[in-house]
């Protein structure tokens, strides 16, 4: 399950054509929370998702 929800978070960011950065900008975050979160090291909370949901007009 881990690895599909990367896999998600990544190709949600390259198909907007952001970088790391400007996603953990866009979201508020710190650089490294989001490249833990995409390599599944960390998982976002509840709001983090609803966040990601927003800013990628999708459902994860």
């Amino acid at each position: 399950m881990s690895e599909n929800f990367t896999l998600t978070l990544r190709a949600l960011r390259v198909n907007k054509k952001m970088t790391q950065k400007q996603t953990a900008s866009e979201l508020g975050i710190n650089l490294n929370t989001w490249q833990n979160w995409e390599t599944a090291k960390t998982f976002p909370s509840v709001p983090d998702i609803e966040k990601n949901r927003r800013i990628f007009s999708c459902l994860l």
